[in-house]
């Protein structure tokens, strides 16, 4: 099966580190090609994003099948004469993919080796080219780079646990290698081992942070599942379509029509919030610059997944003991903040995101978005 439409809902990831430009400026009739030509045109008007736009270009000319325009973007951004980019081995891991899926595979693999043989430490880069062998169904092979991935990003002998991925700088880059380690693994029959209990439980946090109820990844990974799914049988696309149903449903009874909110915490408030429920460590962590990051993230994830009327709640743990005291739960749990969450939402006390370009920052550090948690090298 092509892991390019995982069957758990979500679509691949264009890029995991950066907020997308084109997709929040482009207007629905514009088609990919006539986008991809307005991103390059902006490049000159826009030099602080050279990178972000000449990489929504050379995703929009894939759209628009046009390849080679594409891997001619990739080599400009890792040509240093051109500039260069911050990214090189993510650039090169879309480039790696771009020469699979014009049907350059016998380059492709060269590059792949190429870049295996540089030894990147980039959570992301090695996400997004064991991805094009998972997406080839070369699914022993996409499994040996995942887990070499997490080897190199995190350091030979380093500790795998859900603690260490998410207090990582990259940690949604690691997140991503274990959730398709333990993808692939599960179509191999391998045994569970300790990292697949580390990406369900990095997986259930994540989840617990927009809805109570939480899908295991061993259910949205089910071998059986998978190929139903893309084989096309219809009782199963009909009872995943029910279930993606009942999901939305949930998401607004907890965050009001159309809309998701994810609480952020005030340095002040995520102190407190933590010496009064020390449990909460579990989905928060103990670091508040970690939790800005992954809100941030939580954000951008909702967003490539589809995601409309996103917004950040700002959370007071008086605010949701009031909350848990007129809906009579218990402040401690999920279930608990996703109420919150949607009535901050409800209230019109919750702040939309993404913030406008030049906008202040949703954290409140009166910083512009683009310069804080909306950094592309900060995610």
């Amino acid at each position: 099966m092509s892991s390019k439409r995982h069957a758990s809902g979500k679509k691949k990831t264009r890029n995991t580190r950066r907020t997308s430009h084109a997709r929040r400026t482009a207007p629905p009739s514009v088609t990919p090609a006539q986008a991809a030509q307005e991103y390059e045109g902006l490049v000159e008007q826009y030099p602080e994003d050279r990178e972000e736009l000449l990489r929504e270009a050379a995703d929009a000319w894939r759209a628009a099948g046009e390849h080679e325009r594409a891997l001619k973007l990739y080599e400009r951004l890792l040509d240093p004469e051109s500039g260069g980019c911050r990214e090189p081995d993510v650039v090169d891991a879309w480039r790696i993919d771009t020469l699979w899926e014009a049907g350059r595979v016998e380059e492709a693999r060269a590059a792949a080796a190429a870049f295996r043989k540089r030894h990147p430490r980039d959570a992301a880069a090695w996400s997004l080219v064991a991805n094009v062998f998972e997406s080839a169904d070369e699914t022993a092979t996409a499994a040996e780079w995942y887990t070499t991935g997490v080897t190199h990003a995190l350091g030979a002998g380093a500790a795998v646990t859900a603690d260490v991925v998410q207090d990582a700088d990259d940690s949604f880059g690691l997140e991503e290698l274990l959730t398709g380690r333990h993808r692939v693994r599960r179509v191999l029959g391998e045994p569970h081992d300790d990292w697949d209990d580390v990406a369900d439980t990095v997986h259930e946090r994540r989840a617990a942070l927009v809805l109570g109820r939480v899908r295991p990844l061993d259910e949205l990974h089910d071998p059986l599942r998978l190929k139903r799914l893309a084989e096309g049988d219809p009782a199963a696309l009909q009872a995943e379509m029910e279930e993606i149903t009942a999901e939305r449903d949930e998401a607004a009874a907890l965050s009001g029509p159309l809309m998701t909110c994810v609480l952020f915490w005030p340095p002040e408030e995520f102190a407190r919030l933590l010496e009064r429920w020390p449990t909460v460590v579990d989905a928060y962590g103990d670091d508040h610059a970690g939790h800005l990051r992954q809100v941030e993230r939580t954000l951008r994830e909702l967003s490539d997944q589809g995601g409309t009327r996103l917004a950040v709640g700002r959370a007071t743990v008086s605010g949701l003991e009031a909350d848990a005291r007129e809906t009579g739960g218990s402040p401690d749990t999920p279930a608990a903040r996703s109420r919150y969450a949607a009535e901050l939402a409800r209230r019109g006390e919750a702040t939309d995101w993404p913030p406008p370009r030049n906008g202040r920052c949703w954290c409140g550090s009166e910083r512009k978005y683009k310069k804080c948690c909306g950094n592309p090298a900060i995610g």
